[in-house]
C-alpha cells in the first residue's frame, strides 16, 4: 500500500515536471498563485523541491481579498509556511468592488488576474487541476460559451494576448507585457491531490465558502458531480478530452480568422468592403478576433451580431456608434474603429500652460508636448504675450494656416484632415488670451508663425486612446 502511495506521489511531481520542462528555462522565475488552501499548498511543495533540480527561482504571491472574516489568518498561514521553505512572500490586498451583473466570484478572479499581470516574473503558477476542469468546461455550457469558452483552462496561456493557447510541446513564442499563466497539475485529479498532501504530512487550511452552495461551482463539486460520477465514473477525463478538442477547434477559427485579417485590414483598421465579402459566420469569427485583437473584453453573441449587422449595413456616410463594456466601435469612411468609451469633459474645460515641455491632459487620455525649435511652430514671443491655455473646441473657432490664404473655419480644416469625428471633438487647442494660435496636426495661425531664426516651439499632441488597452 505504501509502495502505491509513493507511486501516485512519484506520478504527480513527474507530470508537473515534464510540463515544466515543456515551457520553462533555466533561470526563469515562478510566482506560485499561494491561497493557503489544499491544492495550491501541495502546488508549492512540489516547486520547492523541483526548482532545486531544474534550477528556477521561485517566489509565491498570497491574495488577501478580504471577504472572509478569516483572511487575516490565511495571509498569516501564508506567511509562516513560505518563512518555513525560504521562499519569498508577496502580499497582496484587495477591496472587491461588485459591478451590477457580476458575481462575487467572477469579481476575486478578476482582481487576481490584476494582480498577477503586474507581477515580475516569466510565470504566474496556478494549482488548477483536473476536476477544477470539469466544472470550468461545464460552468462554461451553462452559459452558453462558444468553442473558446468550452476550450476552459489550458495549461499555459499568455495573459496580454487575448487568445489562449493550448500547449503543444514547445514554449510559445508569443511576446507577453506580463508573466505567463502556467497550470502544471491541470491532469491531476482532486484525490489525488489529497493523497500526496497526506503522504507528504502538509498542512493546509480550509475555506469555509467551499461548503457554500450558493456559489455554482460549490453546487456543482458538492452535489451535481458526486452524482454524475456515480454513472460515469470516467468523467473528468471526458471531459477534458472534450475541452481540448474545442481548445483545437478554437484555434483553427484563430487561423482563420488571421487570415481574414490579412485580407480584411489596413493600418490595424477593419475595412466594411472588405468583412461585406465573407460569409456572415465568418465574418463574426473575424470581428470577434479583431476586438479581441485590440484588447476589448468580448460582447455577448448578441451584441457582437449586432455590432455586425450594423456594420454590414452601414452605408458610407452612416455614423456608426456601438458601446459595449468600456469599449465602443465606430466607423469612419468605411473603417472600422475600436477604442475605449469616451466620456469628455464639457467643452469650458480649460488648462494654463507656463512653459512645461509637457502637459499630460487624463481626461483626453493624452498629452501635450512643446519641443523649442528655431524658425519652427509658433513664436514665443508672440505666444507669452497674453496667458496661454488650452482648452478644447466651443464652436465657431478660425485659423488661418496658410498666410497667402483667408482665415477659414475649424470646422472645414478638420474635415478636410480627414480626422475622424470624435477625433476632432477631443483635439486641445493652443491659445493666447482668446486668439487661437495652434491645432496641433492642422497648423499655427499666420499671425503667430516663428520666422526664420526666430525662437519658435512646436507642439504635438499624443492621443492614447487607440485602443480599450490603452
Amino acid at each position: 500500500m505504501a509502495s502505491s502511495r509513493k507511486s501516485k506521489s512519484n506520478s504527480i511531481s513527474c507530470g508537473a515536471e515534464n510540463v515544466l520542462r515543456e515551457q520553462i528555462r533555466c533561470g526563469d522565475h515562478l510566482v506560485v498563485a499561494l491561497s493557503g488552501g489544499l491544492d495550491s499548498v501541495v502546488l508549492l511543495n512540489l516547486l520547492a523541491s523541483l526548482s532545486v533540480q531544474m534550477r528556477f527561482t521561485l517566489s509565491a504571491v498570497h491574495v488577501n481579498h478580504g471577504i472572509s472574516v478569516n483572511a487575516a489568518t490565511w495571509t498569516k498561514f501564508c506567511r509562516a509556511l513560505c518563512r518555513s521553505k525560504g521562499i519569498p512572500l508577496e502580499i497582496a490586498r484587495l477591496k472587491i468592488n461588485r459591478e451590477s451583473g457580476v458575481s462575487l466570484e467572477a469579481a476575486a478572479r478578476d482582481e487576481r488576474y490584476r494582480i498577477f499581470a503586474k507581477l515580475k516574473a516569466d510565470y504566474v503558477v496556478l494549482a488548477h487541476h483536473l476536476d477544477d476542469q470539469a466544472e470550468t468546461l461545464l460552468l462554461q455550457l451553462l452559459r452558453g460559451a462558444g468553442v473558446k469558452g468550452l476550450g476552459a483552462m489550458p495549461v499555459v496561456r499568455n495573459p496580454a494576448s487575448g487568445i489562449q493557447k493550448q500547449i503543444s510541446g514547445t514554449r510559445s513564442e508569443e511576446s507577453a507585457r506580463g508573466p505567463r499563466i502556467l497550470r502544471p497539475i491541470l491532469d491531476v485529479s482532486r484525490r489525488e491531490i489529497e493523497s500526496y498532501a497526506v503522504e507528504n504530512a502538509l498542512k493546509w487550511i480550509t475555506d469555509e465558502s467551499n461548503d457554500d452552495v450558493s456559489f455554482d461551482r460549490n453546487f456543482l463539486r458538492r452535489e451535481f458531480f458526486p452524482l454524475l460520477e456515480k454513472r460515469f465514473p470516467s468523467y473528468r477525463t471526458t471531459f477534458l478530452r472534450a475541452s481540448r478538442h474545442m481548445a483545437e477547434a478554437s484555434l483553427l477559427l484563430d487561423e482563420m480568422a488571421e487570415a481574414d485579417s490579412k485580407k480584411c485590414t489596413v493600418f490595424e483598421k477593419l475595412r466594411i468592403e472588405d468583412l461585406r465579402k465573407l460569409s456572415f459566420p465568418r465574418a463574426r469569427n473575424l470581428l470577434r478576433y479583431f476586438l479581441a485583437r485590440q484588447g476589448a473584453i468580448l460582447p455577448s453573441t448578441a451584441k457582437l451580431e449586432e455590432i455586425l449587422h450594423q456594420l454590414l449595413s452601414a452605408r458610407p456616410d452612416a455614423k456608426v456608434h456601438v458601446v459595449f463594456g468600456d469599449a465602443e466601435v465606430r466607423c469612419f469612411r468605411g473603417v472600422v474603429h475600436v477604442r475605449k468609451a469616451d466620456t469628455f469633459p464639457n467643452a469650458e474645460w480649460p488648462l494654463s500652460w507656463r512653459g512645461e515641455k509637457q502637459l499630460v491632459i487624463a481626461d483626453l487620455g493624452g498629452t501635450v508636448r512643446f519641443t523649442r525649435r528655431k524658425g519652427l511652430g509658433i513664436n514665443l514671443q508672440k505666444l507669452m504675450e497674453r496667458p496661454v491655455t488650452i482648452r478644447m473646441r466651443r464652436g465657431g473657432e478660425r485659423l488661418c494656416p496658410s498666410c497667402n490664404r483667408p482665415r477659414r473655419s475649424l470646422k472645414n480644416l478638420l474635415r478636410e484632415a480627414s480626422l475622424p469625428p470624435w477625433e476632432r471633438e477631443a483635439l486641445p487647442l493652443i491659445f493666447s488670451g482668446e486668439h487661437l494660435v495652434c491645432v496641433p496636426g492642422i497648423g499655427v495661425d499666420c499671425v503667430y508663425q516663428a520666422a526664420e531664426g526666430e525662437p519658435g516651439i512646436v507642439v504635438e499632441w499624443k492621443a492614447g486612446r487607440k485602443s480599450p488597452l490603452e
